[in-house]
């Protein structure tokens, strides 16, 4: 014959007064309020009232044992006035260990619990209102990281019309020069082969004189400036030095422009001697047909002097076109919807754990740094893999450096609401594969769902 443990009184008009059921929470208690019977919550028997809580297990779902340990699925209900109420497996009722902070797991036994709730649900309430100032000050820096963002994706922007512009300018000045040096290159080609045939007629000096000439004529106009001079005209022995504007002067016979007629009477005269100025960079090899004859030499430099000219456009406009394609590049990262993720480009953060120096570079890579100086790439920037409702609370980086075991190192950084930016934690889980905890105000959501603190009376 079994025992039966009554735990509810009846009032004097016939119902059950549900307050003194053991481990029902306040939502439950509708179903322990029948006036002579109680069906079990899954609807699978009815039993008598006095049943309830009597120490042994006659529902199926163990909801006629809420406050005993009889029903192997049965859960206890602690109240936990004054901090979080939770449930715990049935059988931890009355085992002498302690669950509940109000000491409600254990009326029937040996252990002396204290009821340590309150205590418990001040810390809890301080944690949760230190959270909450931080959420705060993080959602207000937040909003400045935005406005910074945004003006900084304005000037990017700008940036990238600016170095295409830049880029179209050199595009014409690259097929200029490329058309002087087409030129300078034909030039020279049709002296050495009149030197080599003999041909040392006045037709040909007089095309060698008008193609010097219009060398030196930068800008086409039909006359040499003191700059143009300057430019193309050096020392002999001083190539280095510029020629002043007196220097350039003399050269013009004085005055400060000459046209094709005076330049073929004066300056080209001075220049096929060769012993006191020369057109800039001139060389020649002792004997060569270059070293001996003066026209040839002019040609020569107009030849390497439009040369070196375009390979400095040529340069530049690789410069820039590499700037671009980078620019471009970066502009192209999903930065968050109000790109105040874009603060975090360029930055690098670091964070010593044990022998390891580990730095995160945002978009771009992650590595770990030994204290003998031996650097391994633990990922490059692959995507963002938060959830669906915030898909920018983690970053992936992928193909790192290989595993030994196989594989290549890979990084997921997970971002976390903070007053700073600040990398915060690294672990390896498993091999190769490391995780981190990323603190910035930019995580900050505006909801910050609280966990319960419920006081129930």
């Amino acid at each position: 014959m079994r025992l039966h443990i009554i735990l509810a009184a009846v009032c004097w008009c016939g119902f059950v007064d549900s307050r003194k059921i053991r481990g029902i929470s306040s939502s439950y208690k509708r179903f322990y309020r029948e006036r002579k019977s109680f069906m079990c919550i899954d609807g699978s028997k009815v039993i008598p009232f006095e049943q309830v809580n009597d120490d042994y297990c006659d529902c199926e779902d163990g909801s006629d044992e809420p406050g005993t340990s009889a029903c192997p699925r049965g859960r206890f209900y602690c109240t936990n006035l004054g901090f979080r109420p939770h449930y715990i497996p049935s059988s931890r009722v009355n085992d002498g260990i302690c669950d509940c902070c109000d000491a409600s797991d254990e009326y029937n036994s040996h252990a002396h619990c204290q009821n340590t709730c309150w205590n418990l649900g001040q810390r809890e309430r301080a944690y949760v209102e230190g959270q909450m100032r931080t959420l705060d000050e993080g959602l207000q820096l937040k909003q400045q990281l935005i406005e910074e963002g945004v003006l900084l994706w304005r000037e990017k922007q700008a940036q990238l019309r600016e170095l295409q512009q830049v880029a179209e300018d050199l595009q014409i000045k690259l097929e200029d020069h490329r058309r002087k040096k087409h030129e300078a290159d034909q030039l020279k080609e049709q002296t050495l082969k009149a030197l080599e045939a003999g041909d040392s007629s006045v037709r040909r000096q007089n095309s060698t004189i008008t193609s010097i000439f219009k060398l030196l004529d930068s800008n086409k106009d039909g006359s040499l400036t003191v700059d143009e001079v300057q430019a193309k005209v050096a020392v002999v022995h001083d190539e280095e030095r510029i020629l002043s504007e007196d220097e350039a002067m003399a050269l013009l016979g004085g005055g400060h422009q000459m046209d094709l007629t005076k330049f073929r009477h004066t300056l080209w005269d001075v220049l096929t001697k060769g012993d006191s100025v020369k057109i800039k960079d001139t060389h020649g090899a002792p004997g060569s047909l270059v070293a001996e004859d003066p026209h040839l030499k002019a040609v020569d430099k107009a030849a390497e002097w439009e040369a070196n000219n375009l390979k400095k456009v040529e340069e530049a406009y690789e410069t820039v076109n590499m700037e671009i394609s980078d620019l471009r590049k970066n502009l192209a990262i999903d930065y968050g919807t109000d790109w105040e993720f874009l603060f975090l480009n360029s930055q690098c953060y670091k964070l010593k754990v044990y022998e390891y120096t580990y730095t995160l570079c945002p978009f771009n890579q992650v590595t770990q740094k030994s204290i003998t100086g031996t650097e391994v790439s633990l990922g490059k920037w692959g995507m963002w893999a938060g959830t669906p409702k915030n898909q920018y609370s983690q970053m992936v980086y992928e193909n790192g450096e290989p595993c030994w075991q196989g594989g290549s190192r890979s990084t997921t950084v997970t971002l976390t609401c903070g007053t700073e930016t600040a990398l915060r934690s690294v672990k390896e889980p498993s091999k190769c594969q490391y995780i981190m905890d990323f603190q910035t105000p930019v995580a900050c959501q505006p909801v910050l769902k609280q966990r319960g603190i419920h006081s129930e009376l």
